[in-house]
């Protein structure tokens, strides 16, 4: 009887391990689609498998977050998947190079996340632009960095890094070098979680907004860049933000990020926050 239990757990275990090893993907596009895959349905071990764990690996994703190593990453993802009810990925185009037991690939896809509006659900999409590497590692391809950003035209440009102290607000109003007039009413909508308010600006881009208080700052506007800060005194939080104009600069899209938050000071730079888009408002 023992014997036949043995043989039993062996078959069985090599039955599950040639079911695992079928179900790996065998080149490197599969491998892609399957991580969008498993993105989407919010498979995170599946995720964890196809995903290297070297703790100097560096990868960017929308927002200015930078995410270093494994553990981050797999942290981020748990916040999205707790925040976000359903999500849905479809890929538009998807093209794959290989050399060796390396290959790099460039995806156009929509990312669309559902989450909870009252006793229904709320969709907002982002198109999005992904690059990224895979190294085929033991006969298992995985993915070793990618780079995420926004497809579209008004953040087709080069974004430059904030300058120096521009992440803290000082509530001073500044005179800003440019021939743009910001001056009038502006929607601003904040793409994720689709919320709306109102800022009134003057010519240099300062002025409060309809926001716990809140109250932008403009420190820069360089080859359409606007760049500055916000502060909420409402609810006792500050940060910057970073968006490019359009040509006519009656609109802007780019990303804000929090440096404070209360008493909590040590936030990384540019990780935590979201995407923007301003329209200003004709009459």
């Amino acid at each position: 009887m023992n014997v036949v239990r043995c043989l039993a757990r062996t078959s069985l275990a090599l039955v599950i391990t040639v079911t695992t090893a079928a179900a790996e993907p065998s080149d490197p596009e599969s491998a892609v689609r399957r991580l969008v895959r498993a993105n989407a349905e919010k498979d995170l071990p599946t995720l964890s498998r196809m995903m290297a764990h070297d703790a100097d690996i560096i990868s960017y994703g929308v927002a200015g977050r930078k995410y270093v190593g494994w553990p981050e990453l797999e942290q981020g993802m748990k916040e999205e998947f707790l925040n976000a009810l359903k999500l849905e990925i479809p890929i538009h185009e998807l093209k794959v190079w290989t050399k060796g037991d390396l290959a790099w690939y460039a995806m156009e896809l929509d990312y669309i996340r559902y989450v909870a509006d009252g006793a229904g659900l709320k969709q907002t999409v982002l198109p999005m632009r992904e690059t990224g590497v895979l190294e085929r590692r033991d006969g298992r391809w995985q993915l070793l960095s990618w780079h995420e950003s926004f497809r579209s035209a008004q953040l087709s440009g080069p974004l430059l890094s904030p300058s120096s102290g521009s992440s803290t607000g000082t509530g001073k109003n500044t005179r800003v070098s440019s021939d743009i007039d910001l001056s009038g009413e502006w929607e601003i909508i904040e793409v994720e979680d689709d919320k709306r308010y109102k800022a009134t600006f003057d010519r240099n881009g300062h002025g409060p907004y309809t926001q716990h208080g809140g109250r932008f700052t403009t420190s820069s506007i360089t080859n359409r860049l606007w760049q500055g800060t916000w502060r909420q005194p409402g609810n006792d939080r500050e940060g910057g933000f970073e968006v490019l104009l359009s040509e006519e600069g009656t609109q802007a899209k780019g990303i804000w990020w929090y440096s404070r938050v209360g008493t909590q000071k040590n936030i990384p730079p540019r990780e935590h926050g979201g995407t923007y888009h301003w329209k200003k408002i004709t009459r």
